[in-house]
């Protein structure tokens, strides 16, 4: 079932809403109320990453890879890989092969620290500031598009109610992971 399709009474449905019936068939008093929800955003999600964000495919660059370019040039000045994987959400292990790949496309450069010779210091070189400040706008471009099945009165909608279910998440959960 597709998210165009409908159910029998002419309502729209989506895969979500089918594996609910499924679970209320099975147990009819139980709340699938979160499961509408956090399924249908994780849905969403699954989807998303499949399209591949066509602009970055089109630039050999995975979504992480940009995430790391993107994180270099919004804050303006040189970071750790530490840094760099607080900012982009992703483990050390991660950000060091992506590092990996992007210093030798010659994208970022790294900088040892003079105090410490442990620590490196990350930047965009001429190269990589292009090419970010290239794709960005396509980017976005590509991104309007995916969410131009929704009016702009839903988009404020959502990413207002998103932003209040991350900020809640962020306090419960983030303070879990510290």
């Amino acid at each position: 079932m597709t998210a165009q399709n409908s159910g029998g009474d002419g309502t729209r449905t989506d895969t979500v809403a089918a594996v609910v019936r499924q679970w209320q068939a099975v147990h009819p008093g139980l709340g699938t109320g979160p499961m509408e929800i956090i399924g249908r955003i994780n849905r969403s999600a699954a989807l998303l990453q499949q399209a591949e964000d066509a602009p970055l495919r089109r630039a050999g660059l995975s979504r992480p890879e940009f995430d790391l370019l993107g994180a270099l040039r919004r804050t303006g000045h040189e970071l750790t890989p530490g840094e760099l994987a607080r900012e982009t959400f992703s483990s050390g292990a991660a950000v060091t092969k992506r590092l990996k790949h992007l210093t030798e496309r010659g994208l970022v450069e790294r900088r040892g620290d003079t105090r410490d010779r442990r620590v490196a210091h990350l930047r965009l070189t001429d190269a990589g500031r292009d090419l970010v400040d290239g794709i960005l706008p396509e980017q976005l471009a590509y991104e309007t598009a995916v969410l131009s099945v929704l009016d702009g009165e839903k988009q404020v909608e959502l990413a207002s109610l998103l932003g209040e279910l991350l900020t809640q998440l962020e306090g419960r959960l983030g303070a879990l992971r510290v």
